[in-house]
């Protein structure tokens, strides 16, 4: 009998060792699964913030926007059609903005699309100062003020910016500051292959 004592003994001692060592390593295991959780959609370059909109091909959700300025009309849905546009959503407060801003200013001064601005949750002060600073590149600007339309739109984070055809449908959506090699790769032939197609 009390060899049985002390084999049961044994037994649950190390049972509770092999618990306790098992309890010990969860939390490394929990930690290398979301490793690899968010490593493969990078490997496999499906990061969600390059996955296209769903309204890709679609008509671009209604909008009904106050201006921010009052020397710049806000937007409705019905501006939204009869030109191939660029719709930028931005904020004062987001630094990727400030990094694109540049670019944005070029294409404003290009003339080669119009730039339509959606400023999204900011303080309008901000915005306009922002805008006095570095320069305005937008023919439109309508205040998204709660983020109603960033969320009809599938915004992901700001700054985001759509191309848009003459028929008002969304032909393409960058998540991001844009840069050069966007606007040289991406941008520009589309907005050359949607003005063929309306012409055409």
């Amino acid at each position: 009998m009390p060899q049985e004592i002390a084999r049961t003994k044994v037994a649950l001692n190390n049972m509770v060792f092999r618990m306790g060592k098992a309890l010990f390593l969860f939390p490394f295991f929990i930690f290398f699964g979301l490793i690899i959780y968010f490593a493969i959609p990078i490997m496999k370059k499906s990061d969600p913030r390059i996955i296209p909109s769903a309204l890709i091909n679609q008509q671009a959700p209604k909008l009904a926007l106050p201006p921010l300025l009052e020397s710049k009309p806000g937007i409705e849905k019905s501006n939204l059609v009869g030109e191939v546009i660029l719709v930028n959503f931005f904020s004062s407060w987001c630094g990727p903005c400030r990094i694109e801003h540049d670019l944005l200013m070029q294409i404003h001064q290009d003339g080669s699309i119009p730039v339509y601005g959606i400023n999204y949750k900011d303080n309008p002060t901000s915005a306009k100062n922002w805008l006095k600073e570095l320069g305005n590149p937008f023919h439109r600007i309508g205040v998204d003020r709660n983020g109603r339309s960033a969320i009809d739109w599938g915004v992901y984070g700001v700054p985001e910016t759509y191309i848009l055809d003459n028929e008002g449908r969304i032909r393409y959506r960058h998540v991001g500051p844009l840069n050069k090699k966007i606007l040289v790769k991406e941008i520009n032939p589309l907005i050359k292959f949607l003005r063929k197609s309306q012409n055409g």
